[in-house]
């Protein structure tokens, strides 16, 4: 879910043309680009194939949104070329689209559009009759396991690129990890708590998204390096002050990493359309988006509703008032 797959809408799958609903899920999975197990693993799972175009569309929606301020913006122009290469923003890409996938498919558990899943069921809480009181708790725990074998992550020797797309991939799994809370409810006479129920709740998209583009602000750039004490090698960053400075630090498991420095973006390039034209922030960001190319600035009259009043009983009538709104954009 980095960007080879197709990021359109699903054509309308009822039952028109003697189709199913079983045949309706298979060629959803064959509209996505998968592998040829995931593509299997699609077909077994009712339901998965919508989840996946709903993490899709979640990641690139929370990427935009991390990014509308930055020189690259996240376009879906340019991201094959940007996936080939190991830059801070294909490390983002790949967190971000994990953490979508897990906190999806964990939702979608709990709202029963998965066969194989339902709500969370973890040992120690008093959840297991939720249902009664009508709530469910996201199932991550069903979530983490299937997209391991969904992403079919293998350890691999001497590869740094697949080692650095794995570890990028687990900094979003366990974003959403992180955002897990238990949420309880009392029931009983007048609001006393004679009896509890409790869930798993994940935290919201927004909060996982603004948590990586933190992690992405203080990316890690690392190489490979071998360590004879486990024998093979593994991931290692620039030396840390203090007592093993002499040895190169590795990086934590919540570090996005990366393993070569990213373009300026402020031209069009295989990677972006550049910032021409970009909208900006004369206060915040126009001096950086722009390049120091300068930025044009043009008034328009906008529309809004104002004067609102409350009509008996039950609308709220408004008038129409214009004004007029200043526009910054980074010159060609």
């Amino acid at each position: 879910l980095t960007g080879k797959e197709a990021l359109t809408h699903f054509p309308s799958l009822g039952a028109a043309g003697g189709s199913g609903p079983g045949k309706g899920h298979q060629k959803q999975c064959e509209l996505l680009q998968l592998s040829r197990k995931q593509k299997r693993l699609c077909r077994r799972e009712p339901g998965l194939a919508e989840t996946l175009r709903d993490a899709i569309r979640l990641g690139i929606l929370e990427c935009q949104f991390q990014f509308r301020s930055e020189r690259w913006n996240c376009s879906l122009e340019g991201r094959p070329s940007l996936l080939k290469r190991g830059f801070k923003e294909t490390a983002f890409l790949y967190a971000v689209s994990a953490a979508a996938l897990t906190h999806s498919l964990a939702r979608a558990c709990s709202a029963g559009r998965m066969e194989r899943c339902t709500c969370d069921d973890s040992p120690g809480l008093e959840n297991r009759k939720a249902w009664q009181w009508g709530v469910c708790g996201d199932n991550l725990k069903y979530s983490t396991k299937f997209l391991k074998k969904f992403l079919g992550q293998k350890r691999i020797g001497k590869d740094l690129r697949a080692k650095v797309d794995i570890h990028n991939t687990n900094v979003g799994i366990k974003a959403v990890k992180n955002g897990l809370k238990t949420t309880c409810k009392c029931h009983g006479v007048s609001g006393s708590c004679a009896v509890r129920t409790c869930w798993k709740q994940l935290s919201p998209f927004h909060e996982i998204g603004r948590l990586l583009k933190l992690r992405y602000d203080d990316a890690v750039k690392v190489f490979s390096t071998s360590n004879d004490a486990v024998g093979h090698s593994e991931l290692a960053g620039p030396h840390r002050h203090g007592p093993s400075a002499k040895h190169p630090a590795l990086p934590r498991p919540t570090d996005l990493v990366y393993v070569e420095d990213s373009p300026s973006f402020c031209r069009p390039s295989k990677y972006s359309l550049g910032t021409a034209g970009r909208t900006c922030s004369r206060e915040g960001n126009c001096d950086s988006m722009c390049c120091g190319r300068g930025y044009n600035t043009q008034s328009r009259l906008v529309t809004f509703s104002c004067h609102c009043q409350v009509q008996w009983c039950c609308y709220v009538e408004c008038q129409q008032c214009m004004q007029e709104e200043v526009v910054y954009s980074c010159k060609q």
